[in-house]
Formats: C-alpha cells, sequence, structure tokens
C-alpha cells in the first residue's frame, strides 16, 4: 500500500527529518508530525493517518506506549514503533499496547518499509475479519 499516509510521531528533530526522506523515498505521505503524546492524539484526529509510527520514549508525561492504546482504542489506527530500545520489558510492554510493528533505531529503509507494509496488511486484513460476521448474516 505505497502512498499511505503516516504520521511521525518522534520528539528527536533530526530523526523526524530522516524519517520524512525516508518515507517519501518508499513512496509514503507524511500527514503530520509530532513530538507528544497529546500531539499525537490531536494530529490523528485531525489528519486521519492509515498509520502511526511512534517512538516509545517522548517529551511530556505521557510515553509512546500510552499513546499507542489511546489511538488504537479511540481511532483503531495501526501504530509501528521506532525505538532504540530493543530489551524484553520494552518489546513486551509494546507488544501489550497492540502494536503492529517494531522497528529498532537507527532504522533502514528496507526494515521501515517491510514494518509498514506488514502492519499496513494485518490492519486491512483485521477490517475484513469484522466485517466477515455482517457478510455472513
Amino acid at each position: 500500500m505505497t502512498n499511505a499516509r503516516i504520521l511521525i510521531v518522534e520528539d528527536e528533530a533530526i530523526t523526524v527529518s530522516a524519517l520524512k526522506r525516508e518515507l517519501a523515498s518508499l513512496g509514503y505521505e507524511v500527514a503530520a508530525t509530532a513530538s507528544t503524546t497529546d500531539e499525537a492524539l490531536n494530529a490523528v484526529e485531525l489528519h486521519k493517518p492509515d498509520l502511526v509510527l511512534m517512538d516509545i520514549t517522548l517529551a511530556g508525561n505521557l510515553n509512546g506506549i500510552v499513546g499507542a492504546v489511546a489511538i488504537r482504542g479511540n481511532y483503531h489506527v495501526p501504530v509501528v514503533f521506532l525505538t532504540a530500545h530493543a530489551d524484553d520489558q520494552t518489546m513486551e510492554h509494546a507488544v501489550a499496547a497492540g502494536a503492529f510493528g517494531y522497528v529498532l533505531k537507527p532504522f533502514s529503509g528496507a526494515g521501515l518499509k517491510a514494518a509498514i507494509e506488514t502492519a499496513l496488511h494485518k490492519h486491512q486484513t483485521e477490517i475484513e475479519n469484522r466485517r466477515a460476521p455482517d457478510r455472513a448474516a
């Protein structure tokens, strides 16, 4: 699903710039950027992205995991985490939050694309599965 609209939630400006360049080169549109969980929630409401690429460690009082739970619960938008943390506890929290993917920093274009495409496909499959009982009735 190239040309998907992606919200970047990252508080490091240099990483945001690199992500914008990489996502554009892969054929994605950056719908918006945010640097805190509160900004991310507002951006999801306003810009209606197809996917959120979210850092786990963010400025402010709410981390990316809390934000992902809110985004999934309120907007049903898939979230892929982008983080420098590969420890078991962080990964367990990400999985528990309903993450659709996990990309380690420093990221590669191929790794980013694989995570995004997998997340978009998984999300589309979930939507179709939710509709399936409606068609059977």
